[in-house]
């Protein structure tokens, strides 16, 4: 039984080759259960004062408001901790990830959550499971020195913990399926 969480990063609906990719991604994994988040449908919040404030009040000490300001965020590592791959869709904007992708990132990197400090330093808290990145790009080739979305995604997933990760051109990925 695999479950997938599915994230779309691209604002275009129509004609996306970052959404193409992960398509056929799917249908290639056969996953039981499928997680879909698509953030051009449902765009989610940047981060505030409010909520970085209150990310780090310790769990005993949140008021019913409290957990109100973390309840996005909550789903959101919901959906990661249910899924055993993170497939992502994701276009290059300006030479990084679209803001929308960013929100998501800044949403489920929580203190004692999905990661902890160390004595050793921080400490990714959500192992085991595998990540695909599509990576879409009208012209700066992946992993090009001005990639800056590729490794910022990579480092971000490693940071949480997942470490069993695929990059793959989503041109690529779409050629291969139209062969």
């Amino acid at each position: 039984m695999t479950t997938v969480l599915h994230i779309n990063a691209s604002g275009t609906r129509t004609g996306s080759v970052s959404r193409a990719a992960t398509n056929t991604l799917l249908q290639e994994l056969a996953p039981t259960n499928v997680i879909t988040r698509d953030l051009a449908e449902t765009p989610l919040p940047q981060i505030d004062d409010t909520w970085i404030t209150t990310r780090l009040i310790p769990d005993a000490d949140l008021t019913d408001a409290d957990r109100d300001v973390l309840s996005l965020s909550d789903a959101l590592i919901d959906e990661i901790k249910a899924a055993d791959v993170i497939l992502i869709g994701m276009p290059m904007y300006n030479f990084g990830m679209p803001a929308a992708l960013k929100a998501w990132v800044d949403l489920i990197a929580r203190p004692k959550v999905t990661f902890a400090y160390t004595e050793n330093g921080p400490v990714g808290l959500l192992e085991g499971k595998k990540a695909i990145v599509t990576v879409a790009s009208g012209g700066v080739p992946v992993g090009a020195p001005m990639d800056f979305a590729t490794p910022h995604i990579e480092q971000i997933l490693k940071f949480i913990g997942i470490t069993d990760i695929t990059v793959h051109t989503a041109k690529d990925v779409v050629a291969k399926d139209a062969a």
